[in-house]
């Protein structure tokens, strides 16, 4: 071959590589162009005006700047400054700014409480409830303004987040929160609810509730309280985010309230068993699904290693052999008495009495609860198919290392509470 073609085929060959290749940056310049656009017009989507965003999403974004621009109010002690109905869902965003929301007649919500590390919980806690759902966040630090912007993004993205969910959010006294409108880089790769959930998934190890770090004691107790009095139901299911209540539990339970009529006694609290699963196991949705898996030792008692005093007066075996197994309609199985140190999770009335909020951390928070509860009048009837599920077994060693240290402050601490209930109950012949 002459030198001359071999150049000129080389030439040839260079040129296709150098168009391949401008081709490229042009592709990868219109990505670049293409996804900014996008990341643009999702930004605007949270917080842009008419032009660019919803109007719906510009009454959110307002309502959560009035929100804010109270600068909450404090609790009691003074310690922690709390926003409530920081994010209202469709349902409730008609109440009147700052006012508490009435008692709703033959109704049903859900209450809980989390920080971050837990929240993508809600995903699978609204797919399961699919009712009112009532939400209170704890946060401090940069957590704050993260929080704010994170359960802002659930509740644009998040349509059945949206129709049902109200968040609230407490935090230390001493820090406030923000409108999140600057903080884009908590905002970047956000297109949708999946992608949220996603990122809220990136913090389930990094942050725990009874470890937070700089010496903030996690107020279990307040918090339980600003999320049931978010809520204008009659009746309260109180949980923890990590929790799962069974299947269709909202319209089973409305039902037995009808049959029951206004006959029924008033001072009385629904319990439904509590279970652990293992990790890896799928939540069970009916009361047959969880006795076998019960029966092979996938779920066990809640809090079977760590107090099992403390669940034990439910009478689990008792429950397992009762003869529903969602065959028929929710009734009542049973009626007990509450007994030393039985910490039920229930159902309850908007009326009942609120948790002590001077109990935070470990221990006690939910025992001082049904204790006043017994002192107060309160029966405990337990329901015959309902129940909850913790997600994942509780063990000692994977608990925080100051979980011993707060139990015995806690004990001291229940002490004083329960002799206060004596002054504050005088005709009760009731003591716990």
């Amino acid at each position: 071959m002459h030198p001359w073609r071999k150049c000129s085929a080389f030439k040839v060959v260079l040129s296709a590589l150098l168009l391949v290749a401008l081709l490229q940056l042009l592709y990868l310049s219109f990505l670049s162009t293409f996804h900014g656009k996008q990341q643009r017009y999702r930004y605007s989507e949270l917080f842009g005006g008419n032009k660019d965003g919803h109007p719906e999403n510009d009454s959110r974004k307002e309502r959560l700047r009035h929100s804010l621009s109270t600068g909450g109010v404090f609790d009691n002690s003074g310690q922690y400054r709390v926003y409530k109905n920081l994010i209202k869902s469709d349902l409730t965003a008609n109440t009147k700014p700052g006012s508490d929301p009435a008692p709703a007649p033959n109704a049903l919500a859900l209450a809980t409480h989390t920080t971050l590390n837990n929240l993508h919980h809600l995903e699978s806690l609204v797919e399961r409830w699919q009712s009112p759902l009532s939400v209170a966040i704890f946060a401090h630090g940069q957590d704050v303004r993260l929080a704010t912007a994170l359960a802002y993004a659930l509740s644009i993205f998040c349509h059945p987040i949206r129709a049902l969910v109200d968040f609230h959010l407490v935090c230390p006294s001493g820090e406030t929160a923000s409108f999140p409108e600057r903080d884009r880089e908590h905002f970047a790769g956000l297109e949708d609810c999946a992608s949220v959930f996603s990122r809220l998934g990136t913090y389930r190890d990094e942050r725990a509730n009874y470890a937070i770090g700089g010496d903030v004691p996690y107020p279990n107790n307040l918090l339980r309280n600003v999320a049931r009095g978010g809520t204008a139901a009659s009746y309260v299911l109180v949980i923890d985010m990590d929790m799962v209540p069974s299947g269709d539990l909202h319209q089973r339970f409305l039902a037995l309230l009808e049959r029951r009529g206004p006959a029924a006694a008033a001072a009385e609290v629904f319990v439904l068993p509590a279970f652990e699963i293992r990790h890896a196991r799928k939540m069970p949705a009916t009361k047959a699904e969880l006795v076998q898996l019960y029966q092979v030792g996938e779920v066990r008692p809640f809090y079977e290693e760590l107090c099992p005093r403390c669940h034990a007066p439910t009478n689990y075996s008792r429950w397992v052999n009762s003869h529903a197994r969602d065959a028929g309609a929710l009734e009542v199985a049973y009626v007990l008495g509450w007994v030393y140190p039985w910490e039920p999770l229930y159902i309850g009335p908007h009326a009942a009495p609120l948790y002590d909020e001077n109990f935070k951390q470990y221990g006690f928070n939910r025992i001082s609860q049904a204790c006043e509860l017994h002192v107060a009048g309160y029966q405990f009837p337990v329901l015959s198919s309902a129940f909850v599920v913790h997600r994942g077994f509780k063990i000692k060693g994977e608990f925080h290392a100051r979980k011993d240290e707060e139990n015995k402050r806690n004990k001291l601490l229940f002490h004083n509470f329960k002799e206060g209930l004596k002054s504050k109950y005088p005709s009760s012949d009731r003591r716990c």
